[in-house]
């Protein structure tokens, strides 16, 4: 079974991320909105994909347990049997899965004490 296919996004604390995103925007060129940035590209199949660029208000507990500025998020392919086989192999698992109509969530803790998210996309929600 893949494991990772690939990086879903990456999220960070900031003091202002309206004032951050704006920034990037002007600066970098990204085409930022509410949630940040999201990249669009292909897979080796043909398939739209996407990957997130997200600032995050520094007192946001949506990173917690973890006391770190940033999360990552790991694009995958069955949550369900992943999140499974890593509990089985002694790796942490924070919270339920979560469903939405553009995937499925699940994180997990690293030996560092970061909060990773687990995302099995569908990526034509965002289309």
């Amino acid at each position: 079974m893949k494991r990772v296919t690939g990086l879903g996004g990456f999220f960070f604390k900031t003091k202002d991320p309206k004032t951050t995103k704006a920034w990037y925007g002007k600066h970098l060129g990204l085409p930022v909105d509410d949630y940040g940035c999201t990249f669009w590209w292909k897979d080796k199949e043909g398939n739209d994909c996407s990957t997130q660029w997200s600032p995050f208000k520094e007192d946001t507990n949506y990173f917690s347990p973890s006391k770190k500025e940033f999360m990552m998020n790991f694009r995958v392919e069955n949550l369900v049997e992943l999140l499974k086989d890593l509990k089985e192999e002694g790796v942490t698992v924070v919270g339920e899965i979560e469903e939405y109509d553009y995937g499925k969530f699940g994180w997990i803790i690293d030996p560092e004490g970061n909060k990773i998210e687990l995302w099995e996309p569908i990526d034509k929600a965002f289309l």
